[in-house]
Parts: C-alpha cells; sequence; structure tokens
C-alpha cells in the first residue's frame, strides 16, 4: 500500500486586464467614468488618506464587487513572503513610536508609527481594489474610445489624443497576452536540461548566459505578437477604427456619479468635523 503523495497547492495568478463575464450596472457603466472616478477617489485619498474616507472607499469597492458577482477565484493567493514583509514592516514602524501610548507594566509602547503603517497599508490595499474593479468589470476595446472621448478638449492644443488613445489600448491589449507567452517560455526554459558547473565562476556565467537567452526570446517573442497584432489591425481597417468607436455616457452613470460624490462626500465631512476633531483631542 503506497503512502499518498502530498502535492504542492498551485498558487492563483493575478487577474488583470480581463473581464469577468457578466451584465451587470457596474459592467454597463461607461469606461469614462469609471477612469474618471478612479482619478477621482485617488485625489480624495491623497489630500485625505483618513480611515473614514478608507473605510468608505472599501464599501464601495465590495459593493460594486457584489453587484458585478465578481467570484472569489479571481484573486491572487498571497505569498508568504508578503505577510512576513508586512509584520516586519509594522514591527519596526512601531519602533517610531508616537500617540497613542499603551502601558505594559513599567514599558510604554507609543503605536502611532504602527496605526501610520497600518493605515497606508488598507489605503494601498484599497486603491488595488478599486483598480482591479475597473480591470474586471471593463473590456479592454472600450478603454480607447473613452479616452479619445475625455481628451476631446486637448485636441485644440494639437495634441494626438487619438494617437495616445490606440497606443494604450494596444498596450492594455498585449499586455495579458505577452504575460502568458513569458510564463509559458519560462515554463520551456527550466525543462531543459542544465550543465551545473563545478566551479562558481562557471555557474555565475551559466546563469548570465541563461538571462541573455530569456531575453532573446521574449524579444523575438514580442516581436512575433507586435507583427501579428498589426496585420490584424490592418486588415479590420487600420488603427484609427480603434479610437473612433462611439463611446458615451449613459443615465446609468449619472446614478453611479450621485453615489459616489455622496459617499466621499459624507466621509470627508465626517473626517474633517465629527471624528477629525475627536481625534485632535485624544
Amino acid at each position: 500500500m503506497t503512502a499518498p503523495t502530498a502535492t504542492k497547492r498551485q498558487r492563483k495568478p493575478v487577474v488583470l486586464l480581463r473581464p469577468v463575464p457578466g451584465d451587470s450596472a457596474i459592467h454597463r457603466l461607461w469606461a469614462g467614468s469609471k477612469l474618471l472616478m478612479v482619478a477621482g477617489i485617488g485625489v480624495l485619498m491623497t489630500f485625505y488618506p483618513g480611515w473614514v474616507p478608507i473605510a468608505a472607499v472599501a464599501v464601495l469597492v465590495l459593493v460594486a464587487a457584489w453587484i458585478a458577482r465578481i467570484p472569489r477565484g479571481v484573486l491572487p493567493s498571497i505569498p508568504g513572503w508578503l505577510w512576513i514583509l508586512i509584520f516586519f514592516g509594522g514591527l519596526t514602524a512601531t519602533f517610531a513610536g508616537g500617540s497613542p501610548i499603551v502601558d505594559f507594566g513599567s514599558v510604554e509602547i507609543g503605536l502611532g508609527g504602527l496605526l501610520n503603517f497600518l493605515r497606508i497599508t488598507a489605503l494601498s490595499i484599497v486603491l488595488l481594489g478599486l483598480g482591479a474593479m475597473v480591470s474586471w468589470t471593463t473590456n479592454v476595446a472600450e478603454i480607447a474610445p473613452a479616452v479619445a472621448t475625455l481628451g476631446r478638449p486637448l485636441r485644440i492644443l494639437r495634441i494626438p489624443v487619438d494617437e495616445w488613445s490606440v497606443a494604450l489600448a494596444l498596450a492594455l491589449r498585449a499586455f495579458p497576452m505577452l504575460i502568458e507567452e513569458f510564463r509559458v517560455l519560462y515554463a520551456a526554459r527550466r525543462l531543459r536540461p542544465r550543465n551545473v558547473a563545478a566551479s562558481r565562476r562557471g555557474r555565475l556565467r551559466g546563469a548570465w548566459l541563461e538571462l541573455i537567452d530569456l531575453l532573446a526570446a521574449a524579444i523575438t517573442v514580442a516581436l512575433r505578437r507586435a507583427d501579428e497584432m498589426g496585420d490584424a489591425i490592418t486588415a479590420r481597417g487600420g488603427a484609427g477604427q480603434i479610437s473612433a468607436f462611439p463611446s458615451r455616457p449613459k443615465m446609468i452613470d449619472l446614478w453611479a456619479w450621485v453615489i459616489v460624490i455622496l459617499v466621499c462626500g459624507m466621509a470627508l465631512a465626517l473626517e474633517l468635523t465629527i471624528l477629525g476633531t475627536s481625534a485632535v483631542t485624544t
């Protein structure tokens, strides 16, 4: 009787720039509205990174994920070294001290640095979730027309808005495709037999040559994909068709803006008045 072999749990990769299939209110929002909301919330969190705005934006992200029916499977696996890094970051931030101060017998520990570290960590997670929500609910083909529509006033200054939007759309389309190509390339490279050198200098030289081979293969794959994408764009009428698709906001965007402005406005008012004064007095 053979003992069962332990299988190593495979980590889930980061799923970005690939919309989750569905037809919800979040999916039907105009891509330009989503980009403007993310930019506005980013500006708000930059100037007022308090706990109340962070919590309000986190609630918005969670509610939007619930409405869009985002499955838990799209969330990536968190590696163990990241938890260790966060632990040591919080430990070193605790040494900065500051109020509030907690007494442990004869030892006083200031938790101000730790709270600031936790606030910055929560802010980073919320902003990453906000960007991921836009990625999971927006088709890449809708980005270029939305950017071209938003940048239309800049055409007065003779800024090539259409060309910039086309370049952005092609970069967003090519990014996940190249990631998959590089993963396959790296996996194929690992399957090749290796000649282990006896000396340390030989091992370093072998690692350097392997890196050069990987870079050369990656450049070749990227050029091949670019050539194929160029042929496909030419067959469909040129790059101008990418940004020429009609893209306009709808009535649902107006309601989304009202909800976002109300939530962010209430959070900012609480941060600057009631909760802000209480934090100062404590």
